[in-house]
């Protein structure tokens, strides 16, 4: 009797060793769960800016003012007919631009 009883507490120990620190096991279910939550994290955001990126189509296709200020800001584009001025700061100029002869 003391022999059944001493391998039902084998038994019992190597089974919780192996739920606890085995493949598949609690530890292993911990690190994935954190894995999970960062790539749930990564894929909200990566939702967010889809979402951004599939409104700023929807303007360009619904409006041209929008795709005209895309194109003005971007491109450097200007209208026919327009002036272009290019305003220097000499203040925001590095030093060795600013030497005078």
């Amino acid at each position: 009797m003391r022999w059944l009883m001493f391998f039902l507490v084998a038994l019992l120990v190597l089974l919780q060793i192996r739920l606890w620190f085995g493949e598949g096991g609690i530890s292993n279910k911990i690190a994935l769960d954190k894995q999970w939550e960062s790539q749930r994290q990564i894929n909200e955001e990566h939702r967010l800016r889809n979402q951004l990126i599939a409104q700023e189509v929807e303007s360009f296709k619904t409006n041209l003012d929008s795709l005209e200020e895309k194109a003005r800001k971007d491109l450097g584009m200007i209208k026919d007919g327009e002036v272009f001025y290019l305003v220097i700061d000499k203040k925001k100029q590095p030093a060795t631009d600013r030497a005078e002869p």
